[in-house]
């Protein structure tokens, strides 16, 4: 059955426009608590209860009224957590025993756009087998349970401080980010009254940016997908290093004393050469997305490497599979499942600074043997379900450039998960042929059939 509302996270859309409207979501409340309250293992009293948490986008407030009462309807209790991480959210789930989670946030994408996505009781992303579920419950009318069975709301006052205390449990006792200056910028988003807490009650001096949110500016300037701020920031404050979250605070991007950028895959490469130094480490997995230069580097340290479908939650499924530990995606997507079952921004962070912390050295020391292979992405709007396959001009180009680059290169290209995009990517040893293969693909696609 294929899947009309949910994408590879969660379901994302424009605020106003189906399905992110009040009354879809009230809808969604009540079809989800219906699903996801029959498959608890354990809740904090005799009736399904659901944490609620959100971002810090104007919408949220709309949002996580509508989806209160469809859970209310359902008959289930709800914990309102407020502006919180997404993975603080997965985490109080799971502490709390609770029945599920859910998020309000569209993560890295603008004010205007929002989303839902659930967490089950064990702090994981709900399968798609459960997703389905929830998409055939919403095929039904709605209904509600008798008035002496209808859910109750109340505030989990003490929300971030737990998280923040759990943050700073998965760093090493033993270690401490005295004399270390960093720059911290949370993008106006729902790490904006935590990560600086965390790094600082750790030892570390704190410059944080990107913490006044208003509804209206997450993301915008500031955080993991506008990275350039925290490199301005660092240069400006002569800090040692950069930590950049996104709206949602589960990616990370981070930043050497100079301003240098490092993405997702360099620091999965740093945190899997940490480990071997304790001991072995069996793989890691990252995306079709991932850098060839960090596959053919793991491999090279006798570590296992696979690759999953583009999204934490296959990466997630395929480190399960294997019994691995660690996992990414260069968009800053992180790992480390013996420390957090999802992705978390600022416990990648507190890993990458153990690592530094042990070695002894700079994030530009720690990476100076990995050298990426230049790869291009483009990416070109089209409408909702476009399929390239169909467009028989970017299909032939495609298996032109792939006969030009052999071995020493691939391609591959994809509709995004969460927008409606088709992302070109070409990786080359030649950062010139990368970029124009790229682009000579991503000009057939035919606009008759996008637009």
């Amino acid at each position: 059955m294929a899947r009309q509302y949910f994408g590879t996270d969660g379901i994302r859309g424009l605020v106003g426009v189906s399905p992110i409207t009040p009354d879809f979501v009230m809808r969604l409340g009540y079809a989800a608590g219906k699903v996801l309250a029959g498959k608890a293992s354990g809740t904090v009293s005799k009736r399904p209860t659901v944490l609620i948490g959100k971002d810090t986008r104007i919408s949220g407030y709309m949002l996580e009224a509508a989806l209160q009462a469809g859970l209310a309807a359902a008959g289930v209790d709800v914990m309102l957590a407020g502006p919180m991480p997404t993975p603080a959210i997965a985490y109080l789930t799971r502490a709390l025993r609770l029945s599920a989670g859910v998020v309000i946030s569209a993560s890295h994408n603008p004010f205007q756009d929002n989303g839902i996505k659930f967490f089950s009781d064990q702090g994981t992303k709900l399968p798609d087998a459960v997703e389905l579920e929830i998409e055939a419950a919403l095929a039904h009318p709605m209904d509600c349970v008798a008035p002496e069975k209808l859910g109750r709301a109340k505030r989990l006052d003490d929300a971030q401080g737990r998280y923040i205390e759990f943050c700073k449990s998965t760093f090493p006792n033993e270690l401490d980010l005295r004399g270390l200056k960093v720059v911290v910028d949370c993008a106006h988003g729902a790490a904006y009254n935590i990560a600086p807490h965390v790094f600082h009650e750790l030892g570390a001096e704190v410059i944080a940016i990107g913490n006044k949110p208003d509804g209206f500016n997450i993301n915008k300037a500031h955080g993991a997908t506008a990275p350039e701020a925290m490199a301005a920031a660092v240069r400006a404050h002569g800090a040692d290093l950069g930590i950049a979250l996104d709206g949602d605070a589960d990616r990370l991007i981070m930043c050497d004393a100079n301003g240098r950028l490092y993405n997702g895959d360099e620091l999965l490469y740093l945190m899997v050469i940490d480990r071997l130094a304790t001991g072995p480490v069996a793989g890691a997995v990252g995306t079709l997305m991932t850098n060839m230069a960090v596959e053919v580097a793991i491999k090279q340290k006798g570590v296992g490497f696979a690759r999953a479908k583009v999204g934490d939650r296959y990466v997630l499924e395929v480190m399960q599979e294997k019994g691995w530990l660690l996992g990414g995606e260069g968009s800053g997507h992180l790992l480390c499942i013996d420390k957090h079952t999802t992705g978390d921004g600022i416990i990648s962070a507190l890993q990458v600074l153990s690592a530094l912390k042990r070695a002894g050295r700079s994030l530009e020391e720690a990476t100076a043997e990995l050298v990426l292979f230049p790869q291009t992405l483009i990416n070109v709007r089209v409408t909702p379900g476009f399929d390239w396959t169909a467009n028989a001009a970017m299909v032939a180009e495609k298996e032109q450039v792939e006969r030009e680059l052999g071995d020493t290169g691939r391609v591959l290209i994809r509709a995004s998960g969460t927008e409606p995009l088709i992302r070109v990517m070409v990786e080359a040893r030649n950062a010139d042929h990368a970029r124009s293969m790229a682009q000579r693909i991503a000009d057939k696609i035919d606009v008759k059939l996008a637009a």
